[in-house]
């Protein structure tokens, strides 16, 4: 019995010191980055405004190009006299536009999903349909955005008005990349594997899960990091034809008119937005590391 518990797997440790140190590598050179970019944005700045430069009908100046600092400080100055600060108003207008993204983001992966397994398993669906599919991402989103809404908004139930129109909006920028990577990812499968699948059998839809699902995912992965940012982007654009002054398209639209007096509020609610995007981004990274190192073939 001793000798069977000495020899025992020895349980891994909870903090890995390899992911560690590429953690606290990934950190620094973020924060390297973050520095340069700063130096390049305050250093171009300086010398526009000493020599006086002009590219085109661009001026270096604190109206174009405001301070790093005074953008970052005017978030924790209040919006208006004796009001909110301007972090909280961001914060509440980011969160409306999450809910709306965050659900665009999942019906258009399904979707796309859906869309990439039909045509993965029937060439003739992918001759008939793929080009539509493609030409539907030639036309600019803000000529289809107001169509949508127009569209959509009447056939929604009042708890889902105009902001389930801008959730499809933003469905209707993620389903493109899922759709082509899935279908990619879905026919790269070991041809070796599926005959042997064949062989056996087995049925399309278990042929499906078990290996060219799994096969697929980093494709999957690839494209929903693609369509998380665009998301966001598509529910910030939604905004506008919707009316919605609740979410960020709302805030930009509104910091947009104040620009030439105040313009480090129209830039901090920009960088309110970029971060959203971002942290889609690392949710969707972090689900991959969850999901695709679990997949069997990565399965020791």
């Amino acid at each position: 019995m001793a000798h069977a518990a000495s020899a025992a797997p020895a349980q891994p440790p909870l903090l890995d010191p390899k992911r560690v140190r590429s953690a606290a590598v990934s950190v620094c050179l973020f924060l390297a980055v973050l520095a340069v970019l700063w130096s390049l944005w305050e250093g171009f700045k300086a010398v526009g405004e000493a020599v006086d430069l002009r590219l085109g009908r661009f001026e270096p100046n604190d109206r174009t190009m405001p301070h790093i600092h005074d953008i970052v400080g005017t978030l924790f100055e209040p919006s208006r006299r004796n009001g909110p600060l301007l972090i909280d108003i961001l914060w509440d207008a980011a969160l409306f536009t999450a809910k709306e993204a965050a659900v665009g983001f999942v019906l258009g992966a399904v979707v796309g999903f859906a869309l990439g397994a039909a045509l993965a398993h029937s060439g003739l669906l992918q001759r008939g349909f793929l080009p539509y599919i493609i030409a539907s991402q030639t036309i600019p989103i803000l000529a289809v955005a107001p169509m949508v809404v127009v569209w959509v908004n009447p056939r929604l139930p009042p708890s889902l008005k105009d902001w389930g129109a801008v959730a499809v909006i933003a469905a209707y920028l993620t389903f493109f990349p899922v759709t082509i990577n899935t279908m990619r990812g879905l026919t790269s499968v070991d041809p070796r594997a599926l005959e042997l699948m064949r062989s056996y059998a087995a049925p399309n839809w278990k042929v499906l899960w078990k290996l060219r699902v799994p096969t697929a995912l980093p494709f999957i992965f690839a494209a929903l990091k693609i369509a998380a940012p665009a998301s966001v982007v598509g529910a910030i654009i939604g905004e506008l034809p919707a009316s919605i002054q609740n979410g960020l398209g709302g805030a930009i639209l509104n910091f947009n008119q104040y620009y030439v007096t105040a313009p480090q509020r129209l830039w901090a609610t920009n960088l309110i937005a970029a971060l959203l995007g971002i942290t889609f981004f690392l949710l969707v990274l972090l689900a991959e590391r969850l999901v695709v190192r679990r997949a069997p073939e990565h399965v020791g």
